[in-house]
């Protein structure tokens, strides 16, 4: 069967929907469960999943919404994942997605907020270790892969290195944006005609409705902001918190803590300690970052049951992403259909693989490869992974128990 049959719109066929929707999100609940790393390896397991193992999606169009999700503010994994899913099985589909990779983290994180904090230290233990060296051959190959299909010639090559060495030499997240607006500037002058009159699969989302859940993100982030000031209430002021960090982080990840550490830690409803230990907690699970959320919800609510504080906080961290996410990709799929910015997109592309070279080393390889016995590992999970083609789910299995092994070394 061809690629294009296999695309599904935002309107999926009634005999199929169901199931799709069911596919989208056992698929992304077992990527959920495996997906270590952080959002640079995540990327990486998406695409040998969806790319290249499922071929729900093109290499083009992956890097098209891996290029939206780094504009936006919010997670940029968890909004690649929503944008394939979408594109997979309409909204729906969408929000399956999002709901089967993160639901794992976040039933750990709340069940950790329930008292499992007496369980000893985990941060260098033997299998989390061999995790970690998992992520450097996902992300290798990631890179390769796309760079063959994303910067074939000489002046996408460059664009991929001058990305790669800005984003080493610098360290503030904006540098990030920066680096995608000038490939698309580049590739706007240097690349004319080099791109394909074919703008992509799209998922077909209705545009006035994209207008009005763009709308309706900057009313609530202004709203609940005035709210929370005016009228005292515990929940407006915790939703309105949570809203406002999942609204205003671009490079996602690791930079959402300073924002949640101003939210709730010097606001008083969460201790240093508590904030400590569940963002150590956070590092040792599948996943995305932002599920740390979770945790401080379940930490401050004042609910009959924590984890009614917990999904609240969580919903609340990530509805910014979908109101993005489904107001962005209407106007994206309009603009990806004029010449000069499909140009544009080819060194938006070219720029992403730049990021990801340069995450490759920092922070993938500076917190994974410590010594040669972790190189050592790594070599043997590229060869399982990219040579005997193993199930990134098996690797990271096989990871783990290499962790022990060079231990014992």
């Amino acid at each position: 069967m061809k690629q294009s049959e296999e695309i599904a719109s935002a309107e999926p066929a009634p005999g199929s929907s169901l199931s799709r929707v069911a596919e989208v999100f056992l698929v992304a609940l077992r990527l959920g469960l495996t997906s270590f790393g952080g959002p640079v390896a995540h990327i990486g397991y998406f695409r040998t999943e969806y790319v290249n193992r499922r071929r729900w999606i093109d290499d083009r169009t992956f890097a098209d919404f891996l290029a939206l999700s780094q504009f936006l503010p919010g997670p940029a994994s968890s909004q690649l994942g929503i944008a394939i899913g979408t594109l997979r099985a309409g909204r729906i589909g969408g929000f399956a997605a999002w709901l089967g990779f993160t639901m794992p983290s976040a039933v750990l994180l709340i069940l950790f907020a329930y008292g499992l904090s007496n369980v000893d230290d985990i941060s260098d233990a033997p299998w989390l270790r061999g995790l970690k060296i998992a992520v450097v051959p996902v992300v290798v190959l990631a890179v390769w892969s796309m760079a063959k299909t994303l910067a074939p010639d000489r002046s996408r090559s460059a664009i991929v290195i001058a990305a790669s060495v800005l984003m080493l030499l610098t360290s503030d997240a904006y540098w990030q944006f920066i680096a995608i607006v000038a490939g698309g500037a580049i590739g706007w002058v240097v690349l004319r005609g080099e791109a394909s009159s074919d703008a992509g699969q799209t998922a077909r989302l209705g545009q006035k409705t994209g207008l009005a859940l763009l709308a309706l993100f900057f009313v609530l982030l202004i709203g609940l902001s005035v709210g929370s000031e005016t009228i005292q209430n515990r929940w407006l002021e915790i939703f309105s918190s949570f809203y406002r960090s999942g609204s205003l982080v671009f490079g996602g990840g690791h930079v959402v803590l300073p924002l949640l550490e101003a939210e709730v830690v010097e606001t008083g409803w969460v201790s240093t300690d508590q904030f400590v230990a569940g963002y150590g907690a956070s590092q040792a699970i599948p996943g995305p970052l932002f599920t740390f959320s979770a945790y401080l919800g379940s930490v401050i609510s004042f609910a009959p049951a924590l984890w009614i504080g917990g999904l609240f906080a969580l919903g609340a961290i990530f509805l910014p992403s979908f109101l993005l996410m489904w107001g962005g990709m209407p106007l994206w799929d309009r603009m990806r259909s004029i010449e000069g910015f499909r140009n544009a997109m080819l060194g938006v592309n070219s720029a992403v693989v730049g990021l990801l070279l340069a995450a490759l080393y920092d922070p993938v390889w500076t917190s994974s490869v410590r010594n040669s016995e972790d190189f050592a590992l790594a070599l043997v999970l590229f060869g399982l992974l990219g040579v005997l083609k193993l199930p990134p789910w098996a690797v990271v299995g096989l990871a783990a128990a290499g962790g022990y092994v060079i231990d014992a070394l």
